[in-house]
């Protein structure tokens, strides 16, 4: 195990591997610009997408700490290939889910939701980035803007599953969907509709205080969620 960042370095044995189907664990931590003060040399960025690339690689970001005991029961099932468990530095707080999480295993699931009620909005996260998608989650609720979230830890998973399952958890395609997540995302294309709105890393990370980066590169649900409403109000361009 070791800081997400220096996979760079393990990148050959890892892809050799999932070529050869071998069941290696792999524990990353530190997994996003939230490293702080270590600065960018230590700043995950564009590793998350690029493992995702390799075939036969499971990659898992859990969100708090029952994702993450999900996921290695998951991975301690898994014999036909390696697995890269992605975690953070910082503390995540525990989130209240609206239904059991037996959907886990799937890649993705509705975490946040009232039945019956059709989003207008939907927030795909994996990771640290789930619970600030749950607290833009509040805010639009309170500004009137019916939302739902949904976790995302296993992408590749998730997109392997039928349409079916994955239309019910990401809803209409009329809705604004809306993807959270502190490194570069260009895979997220594939579960976006022409409603869209990304908050990605565009750059290499800076170094300071996890909180003063989090409001440098607009991580902040205050202003994720006031783009949002901007977008639903149809006063913005995006």
């Amino acid at each position: 195990s070791t800081f997400f960042v220096f996979s760079d370095y393990m990148r050959p044995a890892i892809r050799m591997a999932a070529l050869m189907g071998l069941p290696v664990i792999y524990i990353f931590t530190h997994d996003s610009i939230m490293v702080g003060e270590d600065g960018p040399t230590h700043q995950s960025v564009e590793q998350l997408e690029s493992l995702r690339l390799i075939p036969n690689l499971k990659v898992i970001r859990p969100a708090d700490e029952e994702e993450t005991k999900l996921a290695w029961k998951e991975i301690l099932k898994r014999i036909e290939g390696p697995t890269a468990l992605v975690l953070s530095r910082q503390n995540l707080p525990y989130l209240e889910k609206c239904r059991g999480i037996k959907e886990f295993s799937q890649g993705g699931y509705v975490i946040s939701h009232k039945e019956k009620e059709v989003p207008r909005v939907v927030l795909m996260a994996s990771g640290s980035e789930v619970s600030i998608a749950v607290k833009v989650n509040l805010i639009l609720k309170v500004s009137g803007i019916t939302s739902r979230v949904v976790s995302i830890p296993d992408r590749e998973e998730f997109l392997r599953q039928e349409k079916k399952y994955i239309e019910e958890v990401l809803g209409s395609k009329d809705a604004l969907r809306v993807v959270i997540e502190a490194n570069t995302g260009q895979g997220w294309y594939q579960l976006l509709s022409d409603s869209h709105y990304t908050v990605f890393m565009k750059s290499f990370g800076k170094s300071a205080p996890a909180q003063q980066l989090t409001e440098y590169f607009d991580f902040t649900p205050e202003r994720i969620a006031q783009k949002i409403i901007k977008i639903c109000q149809g006063t913005v361009v995006f």
